[in-house]
């Protein structure tokens, strides 16, 4: 799922190609994209846009009027755009592909296109008409790069979950999901598992500097990658990761093993001798079927293995 620092590079993107442009139509393939009936998508159409920001791991499109199209590609939607060549109009209208395109977005300038990936159709689009409308959209959750280490902790702490939950929870930090939490939990070597209410004072600094650190540095990695074009290689595995998606690599710190939690659509990949003492969490699943015979360290992993 694109979080923050994709999120941003996206709209860095599109500031630069969609604002202060007109919106001539949008043609939606998909029924279950448009999650609001009023006022209608149609109205948007041949109004300007006027500004954009993001709201989460949503992208916000201001058009004038204060109408808002606010997407959520979710899990595998994704963006891609294509210029204009006038004077052949028509052209550029294209309609969407069956099956790949979900929305097409036909602007001044160019195409604009969301495209989502697989059989699970999760990609939703709402219009709004105001701010308050907008900010029914937000679900709360703090924005890391602007909070102050208190309010950081004071939102950490309110209530006690697991680091892993907490950090992925959009009611608690704003645009951080599965994959830059592995990352920020790997920086701060903490465990994934650990509860937010055990927290030290330089633990929660330490997690406090590496979540900034980590978005900071992987938000301007993508827009070198980027290179001033329209970024078209948006994915949660990214190389140079350190530990997400890279189970049974090396940790980039010590060269252990990366171990992982499969959970649902999700997975937890951490480092058992940088962030657990050597431990290792238990996977649902596996630890339901092997029961007593589930390794708890390094060594039993080992062990089991040369069995």
């Amino acid at each position: 799922m694109p979080e923050l620092p994709d999120v941003t590079v996206y709209l860095e993107a599109l500031e630069e190609r969609i604002l202060n442009q007109r919106l001539h139509r949008v043609l939606i393939s998909s029924p279950f994209l448009v999650r609001t009936a009023t006022p209608p998508i149609q109205e948007l159409h041949g109004k300007r846009v006027e500004k954009l920001r993001r709201i989460g791991k949503r992208l916000a499109i201001g058009f004038e009027e204060d109408y808002w199209l606010v997407l959520h590609l979710m899990i595998a939607g994704r963006l891609h755009w294509k210029e204009s060549k006038p004077p052949d109009a028509e052209a550029r209208r294209s309609r969407p592909r069956p099956r790949l395109d979900l929305a097409v977005f036909d602007f001044e300038s160019g195409i604009l296109n969301l495209t989502e990936a697989g059989s699970k159709k999760r990609a939703s689009l709402h219009v709004v008409r105001g701010a308050e409308n907008l900010r029914d959209l937000d679900p709360g959750g703090i924005e890391v790069l602007e909070a102050g280490l208190d309010e950081f902790a004071g939102r950490l702490t309110f209530e006690s979950h697991t680091l892993k939950r907490a950090l992925t929870d959009p009611h608690l930090m704003s645009g951080i999901g599965n994959a830059y939490s592995d990352e920020i939990l790997h920086a701060a070597q903490l465990s994934p598992a650990t509860l937010t209410a055990r927290l030290t004072g330089d633990e929660i600094r330490r997690l406090y500097e590496a979540t900034r650190t980590t978005l900071l540095d992987w938000t301007r990695r993508l827009r070198n990658e980027a290179g001033g074009g329209f970024p078209e290689k948006v994915t949660a595995f990214r190389k140079g990761m350190a530990v997400h998606g890279r189970y049974g690599q090396p940790c980039p710190r010590c060269g252990t093993k990366v171990q992982r939690i499969r959970y649902a659509d999700n997975e937890t990949n951490y480092c058992p001798r940088c962030q657990t003492g050597g431990k290792l969490l238990a996977d649902r699943s596996l630890s339901r079927l092997l029961k007593q015979d589930w390794p708890r360290t390094l060594e039993e992993l080992e062990a089991m293995k040369r069995r």
